[in-house]
């Protein structure tokens, strides 16, 4: 799913679901439904129903006391984005009437529904948020979720054959997205989707892109996939066992199980797994071609060489000296790329189309990495046999935003200051570091960047 949303929830979804992973109860229970009070007889009749009708006003009172707190502990500021928040829905809510959405719905997406300042909180906060490339794949692949993706693939083996055979995706690749999106189920997000959604559209950061999510999230109501508070997933909109942004549903979730609802949310992962793959499938994923290799690069080699608009062939990589950890060519599996995720100090790998199609699911590289190493360790392949600069760390956000400052005052531009290390802030990069007799492998280090200051 290709937006900052879901490429921000997804990274720090894996700090998370090490934490699920550990506890295999978190899945939550079916709500149910209170059952019918008999009518008491007799003498024991008057007594019960004053100790009902003690019970209900105790009720009343507790949930009075509770609301008052609430709002006690409420600071004014967020009073005040309260009463804002409520204006705003209501102008909302004359929009989604205008694409459709009827009135006893939006009744019900809305009942309760209030400003939530976690979820701004958290937003905010997202932007800090560093890790580097090999502490991300410890977690990502990690020995336990390879055990309990191996436990996964046995327990649901049936139905992954189905969807695989179904849509043509290594069932693998299935259950790598949903281990890495909610630790197989266990960690599938709590909060209101419509409470979340709504505040976001209201704060106004991102306010078209999670209005355009909220009404999304509205028609799935109003198709009776699920219910308003039974929508439930990350802080950002993300829902289910592998994590849909509401246009993605839309877009891509199935109804594999054949009982008339497209249900991502529930115990049963069915559907949210055939939907991954149908996503993935529709995306352009090539039956049979790995995401990608891992390779040794020859001494001497080319890093300008190293960047994804550059695709050779196997057999002309391996002409240049590039081959596979085994020692040999890679196979033929398309055109391919080079990409150093750590720049030449860390493990290299040789890229296929099917890196790109799960870059459709998330947009980081470290999270296209991530699902396809763990496939391959689910698979029975060896963990990733190239050193990492494990004695770097990753650069804060606001570092980000120095080393491209200072490299744009050097005469390098990165075409803006956004903290965030796209292909302009490479090349840049990669020309500095070329001017001044480095290894021009385009990685922003910490030792770059003190070079600079």
């Amino acid at each position: 799913m290709r937006s900052w949303v879901k490429t921000a929830f997804c990274l720090g979804m894996v700090m998370q679901a090490g934490v699920a992973e550990a506890n295999t109860s978190l899945s939550s229970a079916p709500t149910m439904a209170p059952r019918p009070v008999l009518r008491p007889q007799g003498a024991e009749a008057s007594a019960a129903v004053q100790m009902a009708a003690a019970t209900q006003v105790d009720s009343a009172v507790r949930a009075a006391v509770a609301e008052t707190a609430s709002a006690a502990l409420a600071t004014p500021t967020e009073v005040a984005a309260n009463k804002r928040f409520e204006a705003w829905v209501q102008g909302f809510q004359g929009r989604a009437r205008a694409q459709g959405i009827s009135q006893s719905v939006l009744n019900a997406a809305f009942r309760g529904v209030t400003y939530d300042p976690e979820v701004i909180k958290r937003d905010r906060n997202q932007s800090e948020f560093t890790k580097t490339i090999w502490e991300y794949l410890d977690s990502a692949a990690s020995d336990k979720r390879v055990s309990n993706g191996g436990d996964a693939l046995r327990q649901h083996r049936r139905t992954l054959e189905q969807i695989e055979k179904a849509y043509g995706v290594d069932k693998e690749v299935v259950v790598a997205v949903w281990g890495l999106e909610s630790s197989y189920g266990t960690y599938r997000g709590s909060m209101d989707v419509v409470r979340s959604l709504a505040t976001l559209a209201f704060d106004g950061r991102r306010g078209s892109f999670f209005e355009q999510q909220l009404i999304a999230a509205l028609k799935i109501l109003q198709a009776g996939d699920v219910d308003p508070r039974h929508m439930t997933g990350s802080w950002a909109g993300a829902m289910g066992h592998t994590q849909f942004i509401p246009t993605s549903y839309l877009a891509f979730a199935v109804d594999f199980t054949g009982d008339g609802k497209r249900d991502i949310w529930s115990d049963n992962p069915t559907d949210a797994l055939a939907s991954t793959a149908a996503y993935l499938k529709r995306s352009g994923w090539v039956k049979g071609q790995p995401w990608g290799v891992e390779v040794v690069l020859p001494r001497g080699f080319n890093y300008t060489l190293a960047n994804r608009k550059i695709q050779k062939s196997p057999a002309d990589w391996a002409q240049l000296g590039v081959r596979g950890v085994d020692g040999r060519a890679v196979p033929n599996y398309g055109a391919g790329a080079i990409l150093l995720p750590a720049g030449g100090q860390g493990a290299a790998f040789m890229v296929f189309k099917n890196f790109a199609v799960i870059e459709r699911y998330n947009a980081a590289d470290a999270y296209v990495i991530g699902v396809g190493h763990l496939s391959d360790r689910l698979k029975g392949g060896a963990k990733i046999q190239g050193d990492w600069p494990r004695g770097d760390r990753a650069l804060t956000f606001a570092e980000r935003k120095e080393l491209q400052e200072r490299l744009t005052r050097a005469g390098y531009s990165t075409q803006g200051v956004d903290g965030r290390i796209g292909p302009m802030t490479i090349n840049a990069i990669r020309a500095y570091q070329g001017a001044k007799g480095l290894l021009p492998d385009g990685y922003p280090s910490l030792s770059l960047l003190k070079r600079l200051r």
